[in-house]
């Protein structure tokens, strides 16, 4: 019997590392084997993979989504029997200050994979060809912003308003077009906000994290009253899979957590729960005896182009696939708040002389030390 053998894109990065780590871990995993292939970049850490660095049936090997000699390589030698792309610049201030990294990695790289792949395939058996899949893992800022009602489904039109959401925008078309083009057996996922363990401190919930155990401002954009629809990266990861094993080509699917906050309100919460966690564990609720945390927020000046709304209708995959978010927002951002309280090193060691929370994105504008960010 063949082994099942997933080539993994970007799995040192946040959703990479925990779809690599739970995947290995599930009893009913797809693959028995994971080859991921990370250029590490500043927010790949091999860290996050210290869980399976020993496994058997895990390699690593740091290289380029765009070098398609290396993709075909690896194709090739390993007898991939799935590509799952999670390779991506992925922070919008990032893209931004600097499009161009946006453009070559998200937008060159997936082609690139994508040609690798539809050359492998066309390679193998006839009997194995059509077993293969290419599952790319997009954004649902592809679809821009959301007015107070209404929500993202999979015929939602594409409206990205960033560099970063116009690159994945592109890339998702790609992937769409060798499908119809090339019958490449491709899946494509639109996701919501994810937030959960090892995810890089410049994003919203991490940053919000540690600023406040080290009493240092805590920034909002605009008044806070951006919406967005968060998803415990652990149940994403599930929904991967389940796409990955039954999905059918072609398709897009939808992912959402059902949990919409404004940021203020999920600021105020982490806050909140930080405090009761830190006076658990025989630390000051706050910063002192009569402050809390929540005073530490600091409203800042708006990001450009900021989309006001997102939220997804995940109704296709949970009719489709049989799937459910399993973590509620208030038990998943009690998870992620513990785990950031036990791997204080974690973070200084992902951070030390690469990010110190420094804000981007400002177009010319002089720099704060600071800087909010959901996504």
């Amino acid at each position: 019997m063949r082994q099942e053998t997933l080539l993994v894109t970007g799995g040192a990065g946040f959703i990479g590392s925990n779809f690599v780590t739970s995947t290995l871990e599930s009893a009913d995993a797809r693959a028995s084997r994971i080859v991921n292939l990370d250029r590490l970049t500043y927010a790949g850490n091999l860290d996050s993979l210290a869980s399976v660095k020993h496994d058997p049936r895990y390699v690593f090997v740091q290289g380029d989504i765009a070098d398609r000699a290396l993709v075909a390589r690896l194709l090739d030698e390993f007898q991939v029997t799935a590509v799952v792309n999670f390779a991506a610049e992925s922070h919008v201030d990032r893209s931004i200050s600097g499009p161009r990294e946006f453009v070559q990695t998200n937008v060159v790289g997936a082609f690139e994979l994508l040609e690798a792949s539809r050359a492998y395939v066309a390679e193998l058996p006839s009997e194995l060809a059509p077993a293969f899949r290419f599952l790319h893992v997009s954004t649902d800022e592809v679809f821009g912003a959301l007015g107070e009602a209404g929500h993202f489904t999979e015929e939602s039109a594409y409206r990205p308003n960033s560099p970063y959401a116009a690159s994945k925008a592109a890339a998702d078309h790609c992937v769409r077009a060798y499908f119809k083009t090339y019958g490449l057996p491709t899946l494509t996922t639109n996701c919501s906000n994810n937030y959960g363990p090892r995810q890089f401190p410049e994003k919203l919930i991490p940053l919000t994290i540690l600023n406040a155990l080290e009493g240092r401002p805590l920034p909002v954009y605009g008044k806070g009253l951006n919406v967005r629809d968060w998803l415990y990266v652990e149940d994403h990861c599930e929904a991967l899979r389940l796409v990955l094993a039954r999905g059918r080509p072609g398709e897009t699917y939808a992912i959402g957590g059902r949990n919409e906050m404004t940021n203020i309100s999920l600021v105020e919460a982490i806050c909140d729960l930080l405090g009761e966690l830190v006076e658990a564990r025989g630390g000051p609720s706050g910063r002192g005896v009569s402050s809390s945390y929540r005073d530490l927020i600091r409203y800042v000046p708006d990001r450009p182009g900021h989309d006001l709304r997102y939220a997804i209708d995940p109704s296709k995959v949970e009719r489709e696939l049989a799937w459910r978010p399993r973590h509620p927002m208030t038990a998943g951002l009690r998870k992620t708040l513990l785990w950031y309280l036990d791997n204080r090193a974690w973070c200084d060691r992902i951070t030390a002389g690469v990010y110190r929370r420094e804000r981007l994105g400002l177009l010319g504008q002089p720099k704060i030390e600071e800087h909010s960010s959901e996504t």
